[in-house]
């Protein structure tokens, strides 16, 4: 399969309208598949049980059940333990009323714990009596006081995403999509880049999702930094909006220019560039090569384009789902177990090639079985040819107006 026949078409999906709070009928499957993995873990690496406290890997394990309170949390405020026969989910007994209210556990097959809010040693007790097991005989993802750390494994048998994820990635997809379009569609010269930022943002909060990652910056800031922050200053020429959303735990990322005529025929050699280098790196994906061996051809087609080392000077993404960056990868990393994991239907990426002077470009696809389908395609945007692939891109959205 070459690049030109990867589908980018994300099919239908709901537009901005909030995620329901009703607990999804589909989601029953996919909490038994992930609980069957799980289980598959425990037998794999000769443990008693798992408990899940991170956010992504609680997401993943219960659907998206959870919102997060304090959403820069690194330790989630729900945690699952699973062992070959139980599954129990354990939360403060501030946030069970709500959880049960909201997403019904019972009906996903988990039993629900509450502990004291104040009791700062309550969940790793209560993980450990529900399952009969000493925290030393308990596998976890990272946090300290378990007898081993599974986060690498975790991430492994998650990438795969479920029928139930797939939809939720599609949806989401759309919906930053059009959070995206609508904020640098209302940009104009001389607005700043904290006017985009805050559309952006709002639409995506009205959708039932949140900005884990947004960047927006124009100008100067843009084409001087890789990760330009938003800091209230105007933009006369170029604007560009940098977005990763999250919701019920998934995450899709996205890029997105808008500029003015001479400022939009400056950036296109260097976009030509970077759409070659992603066409490579999906074509590569899409053959089902390991993740290694994508990043080493991302590598190769840096090369092609006359910038050799340009990979060197930014992350170039890779495998997205219910990590923002489920791992990373760089030539003479052969030694991370996730170099030789092969791409596989189900996996969801955003690859991000740049070139420095502002040039960038990024979306999230979802592996299938006949190829790679972009979920954050352009609903209502400009799109281009580009080469290596057999439908349009997203292109530079211009507008009017006169170099300052």
């Amino acid at each position: 399969m070459t690049a030109a026949d990867l589908p980018t078409t994300s099919g239908p999906a709901p537009g901005l309208g909030g995620a329901s709070r009703t607990p999804d009928s589909s989601r029953p499957a996919h909490v038994g598949e992930a609980v069957s993995r799980l289980r598959g873990l425990i037998e794999h690496r000769g443990l008693a049980g798992v408990v899940l406290t991170g956010p992504p890997a609680v997401a993943w394990a219960t659907g998206g059940m959870n919102t997060a309170i304090d959403r820069a949390l690194p330790v989630d405020m729900v945690w699952v333990a699973v062992s070959p026969d139980r599954q129990v989910i354990v939360t403060t007994n501030v946030e069970m009323p709500r959880l049960v209210d909201d997403s019904a556990p019972d009906s996903c097959g988990f039993s629900v714990v509450a502990v004291p809010w104040h009791d700062p040693d309550a969940f790793v007790a209560a993980c450990s009596a529900e399952l009969g097991v000493a925290p030393a005989g308990l596998g976890a993802d990272g946090l300290a006081g378990f007898g081993a750390d599974v986060s690498e494994d975790l991430i492994l048998r998650r990438l795969a995403l479920t029928p139930f994820g797939q939809a939720a990635l599609r949806s989401l997809g759309r919906d930053t999509t059009l959070a995206l379009e609508r904020a640098l569609s209302s940009w104009r010269p001389g607005m700043t880049d904290r006017d985009v930022q805050a559309e952006m943002v709002r639409h995506l909060e009205l959708a039932g999702a949140e900005a884990v990652v947004a960047l927006v910056a124009g100008d100067g800031r843009l084409a001087g930094y890789r990760h330009p922050l938003a800091l209230g200053q105007p933009a006369f020429e170029r604007m560009m909006a940098v977005v990763v959303s999250r919701r019920g735990g998934l995450n899709v990322a996205a890029t997105r220019f808008v500029a003015t005529a001479a400022a939009s025929d400056e950036l296109a050699e260097r976009f030509a560039g970077v759409r070659h280098v992603e066409a490579a790196v999906l074509e590569a994906c899409a053959r089902g090569l390991s993740y290694g061996e994508a990043t080493l051809r991302l590598v190769e087609a840096y090369g092609e384009i006359g910038h050799p080392e340009a990979w060197r000077e930014h992350w170039q993404g890779g495998p997205i789902g219910y990590g923002t960056r489920e791992f990373e990868l760089a030539p003479g990393w052969e030694g991370s177990p996730f170099f030789s994991a092969p791409v596989m239907p189900g996996h969801a990426l955003a690859w991000n090639p740049s070139l420095s002077g502002g040039a960038k470009v990024e979306d999230t696809f979802l592996v299938g079985d006949s190829g790679l389908e972009c979920v954050s395609a352009p609903v209502d945007w400009p799109t281009e040819k580009a080469d290596g692939f057999s439908e349009e891109r997203a292109a530079v959205l211009v507008v009017a107006g006169e170099r300052r």
